[in-house]
């Protein structure tokens, strides 16, 4: 999903559900906070709008890009006139209201911060916030770390290899949904290979699950150790380990790996068979 839709885009969006009376409230505090350059009454009017505006979803978002990328969030009412004021802000003056608009992630209330890290890659110049989003990761709070990690574009796109392992690591440390989290496949790497053998091994002696899902980004970067924590998941009481393994060691290119498949031809013909995927895997 690009940052390139226009405030005029989620307008349209926003007017199929808002009345009269809060439209004209919205418009008028987006004109007091660009004549004024206003941080202040940036944010004020960012928390105001949850007493101005129903946090339910529109009875249609309409059609286009925008649209269904909102409609397969569920983003509600109140969270497309937050993210309408911050696109405004930014598209009119970049320069003065990006560091403002970054300092949300210290001012906002949870929910706030939720609708800010949910959509943050839909802003204009979204990059310019990853210090943010980063700083994101940091919480415990569940649904605010949900915000930026799960069913989120943005980390993929916008995080190096350290932000986006230490992500991958908190998720899974969390108990998160692992399966929720965009491009794993595209953003495996061999240093977060090497920090789920770790940290694997280190719940296994400690007689705790790991969830299999955890393995999907090793594929690529089974050596050495990885083979024997395939063996594992393979020879495994759970059937949701098999099919990881499996799964692993199937679109591995490493011939140890495809060697070792070779033992269990059922989930090997599975998976071949698309009847093992990564979507069904718990199921």
């Amino acid at each position: 999903m690009n940052s390139k839709h226009t405030g005029s885009e989620w307008r349209d969006i926003l007017s199929s559900g808002l009345d009269s009376d809060s439209t004209e409230w919205l418009e008028e505090r987006l004109h007091k906070i660009l004549s004024e350059k206003s941080g202040r009454d940036l944010f004020l009017t960012y928390s105001l709008i949850a007493g101005r505006v129903k946090d339910v979803q529109p009875e249609s978002y309409g059609e286009g890009e925008l649209a269904g990328y909102l409609a397969s969030h569920d983003a509600t009412l109140r969270q497309i006139a937050r993210m309408y004021l911050l696109v405004r802000v930014l598209e009119e003056d970049r320069e003065t209201f990006s560091p403002r608009v970054a300092k949300l992630i210290q001012v906002a209330d949870k929910s706030e911060l939720e609708t800010f890290l949910r959509y943050l890659s839909l802003l204009p110049e979204a990059g310019d916030f990853k210090d943010s989003a980063v700083e994101a990761l940091r919480t415990n709070i569940a649904t605010v770390f949900d915000a930026i990690s799960l069913d989120n574009p943005y980390p993929a796109t916008y995080f190096n290899d350290q932000q986006w392992n230490q992500m991958y690591l908190k998720a899974a440390f969390m108990q998160r949904d692992l399966s929720r989290i965009q491009s794993v496949g595209q953003r495996a790497n061999a240093d977060l290979t090497r920090i789920i053998s770790d940290y694997a091994h280190e719940r296994w002696a400690a007689s705790r699950d790991v969830d299999p899902m955890f393995w999907r980004p090793v594929t690529n970067y089974i050596t050495g150790v990885l083979v024997e924590d395939m063996k594992r998941l393979l020879d495994s009481d759970s059937e949701a380990e098999n099919k990881a393994g499996a799964l692993c060691c199937f679109y591995s290119e490493n011939e140890e790996a495809s060697k070792l498949l070779e033992n269990y031809t059922e989930l090997r013909d599975a998976v071949a068979d698309e009847k093992i995927t990564w979507q069904n895997l718990n199921k």
